[in-house]
């Protein structure tokens, strides 16, 4: 059996500041985890912030978790997404 990948050591502790971090597992809570890592995230912090998702996901897994997340990720982020990884532009909000 593998050894569980500890994302501790590579995401901040704030950013999962309503639970145990140490209880996060990156297969079984890739929804959880990837839309919280990109929560804060801005156009100055986007390479940094994806990065640290790109040590444990496919951008298939991050654009997929994006898509169907209800967690509040900005359309920002979307884009930048969208656009880092040459897919078409999708949004959370509608822009009216």
């Amino acid at each position: 059996m593998a050894p569980k990948k500890n994302i501790t050591s590579v995401f901040p502790n704030y950013l999962f500041w309503d639970v145990d971090i140490n209880n996060l597992d990156v297969v079984q809570d890739y929804d959880f985890i990837i839309p919280l890592a990109l929560y804060m995230t801005n156009k100055k912090t986007f390479e940094t912030d994806i990065k640290r998702l790109e040590f444990f996901y496919t951008p298939s897994q991050i654009i997929k978790s994006l898509q169907k997340t209800k967690e509040l990720i900005s359309n920002e982020v979307c884009h930048l997404v969208a656009t880092k990884y040459k897919v078409p532009v999708f949004f959370r909000f509608k822009v009216k």
